[in-house]
């Protein structure tokens, strides 16, 4: 019965991309521009919470318009996998008690538009 959704596994695919880089580029805003949240201050951009703004913001944006993702996505993917392991593991063994299920998701929803592609509405199918 599911079969016949199949046909739109590449528009799908392009859908998850896109949400996938806005919900990720919003971390990226939140650590340069405090926004959305403003009681958060601007992190120093010549810090390791800088470098991970500029992977989620620059990172996003590519990941949005479909523009170098593979390479993107592995970046992105190695980036989660350390933050996960830098930030979170750390605080407890379990995802759902150190809060790392975002990372771990990330990681391995970039770890599959590594091998997937971007999907057709994108500029590196252009």
């Amino acid at each position: 019965m599911f079969d016949r959704f199949a046909v739109y596994e590449p528009q799908m695919r392009s859908i998850l991309r896109i949400v996938t880089g806005l919900l990720f580029l919003q971390h990226g805003t939140q650590k340069f521009f405090s926004f959305p949240d403003a009681s958060k201050p601007a992190v120093d951009f010549a810090s390791l919470m800088g470098l991970a703004g500029a992977i989620e913001f620059i990172g996003g944006i590519l990941f949005i318009i479909g523009l170098f993702t593979r390479p993107v996505a592995f970046i992105a993917a190695g980036f989660t996998a350390v933050a996960y392991w830098m930030a979170h593991a750390p605080q407890s063994l379990y995802p759902i008690l150190n809060q790392g299920e975002l990372a771990i998701l990330y990681c391995f929803v970039f770890l599959y538009f590594v091998t997937a592609g971007p999907g057709p509405w994108s500029i590196d199918k252009r």
